[in-house]
């Protein structure tokens, strides 16, 4: 089974300048999920658009330089799929999945939402929507003898200890008590397994988003928003799973760091 990476990149043209070019050229992963990629491929330069040694999926928005998601592969996709077969998300940049030997490989990106605004009632429709997908997903993959990893910028901190300032953060867009109870119906209901959370079970965090305002990153101020949602049996090989967190704010190359998990054989 596959090393999986997962990382918001918060526009990939300007992360490709600060950094994302050498880091995807070093890591171990055998897929990279990207989110936020704010881009179509003919806007990207060709070591971001065809990086060598890797086969490229990218699901732009319809709305230029909003949303965007994209998979990185060693190995050349069985399948590919972009949207969810939404009528109102399916061109929104959103979701998009490749089927590897053994194991269906997704990059999500919730919408972010705000609270008493229409993105707040587009992350809701998108949820009550996606919800069923992840059901006929699992469903699906379990007839195939095959595994599933939803990766991505989910946009929810599940638990308090999964953002820093919970208590201030109550009534904010992201740790809204019916957007925490969705996110245990998808791991309680459905079945699938937060494989971060499991392997740091009595941690806070480890926080995968710090706002570039204030402190921050430097004070570790943040949120656990970026998950490897998996089913049961491919979140039980799981058997590393860290953040990517730079060392310094200056060498930061997106507002997320890379969350990767290591599934063993």
């Amino acid at each position: 089974m596959p090393t999986v990476t997962s990382v918001n990149v918060n526009g990939l043209r300007a992360a490709a300048k600060k950094g994302f070019v050498e880091w995807l050229a070093e890591t171990s992963a055998d897929v990279v999920c990207l989110q936020e990629v704010r881009a179509e491929p003919p806007q990207l330069t060709e070591d971001v658009r065809e990086p060598a040694g890797w086969h490229a999926l990218f699901a732009p928005a319809a709305a230029k330089g909003r949303a965007g998601v994209a998979l990185f592969s060693r190995r050349e996709p069985e399948r590919t799929q972009i949207g969810f077969g939404s009528a109102e998300f399916d061109a929104s940049g959103r979701y998009a999945e490749i089927d590897l030997p053994g194991v269906t490989v997704a990059s999500l990106y919730l919408p972010s939402g705000e609270v008493g605004t229409e993105r707040q009632d587009e992350k809701l429709r998108f949820m009550d929507e996606f919800l069923p997908y992840l059901e006929q997903l699992k469903k699906r993959a379990a007839a195939d003898g095959r595994e599933v990893v939803v990766c991505g910028d989910w946009n929810i901190a599940h638990q308090e200890a999964d953002l820093k300032n919970w208590r201030a953060n109550r009534k904010s867009s992201g740790f809204l008590p019916e957007e925490r109870a969705w996110l245990t119906r998808v791991f309680e209901e459905t079945g699938y397994v937060d494989v971060v959370r499991a392997q740091h079970p009595d941690q806070e965090g480890p926080y995968s988003w710090w706002s570039y305002r204030g402190r921050a990153f430097d004070n570790d101020a943040g949120w656990r928003i970026d998950y490897h949602v998996a089913t049961e049996g491919l979140a039980g090989r799981a058997v590393k799973a860290w953040v990517e967190r730079a060392a310094t704010h200056a060498e930061r190359w997106s507002d997320h760091a890379p969350v990767t998990v290591v599934y063993g054989a």
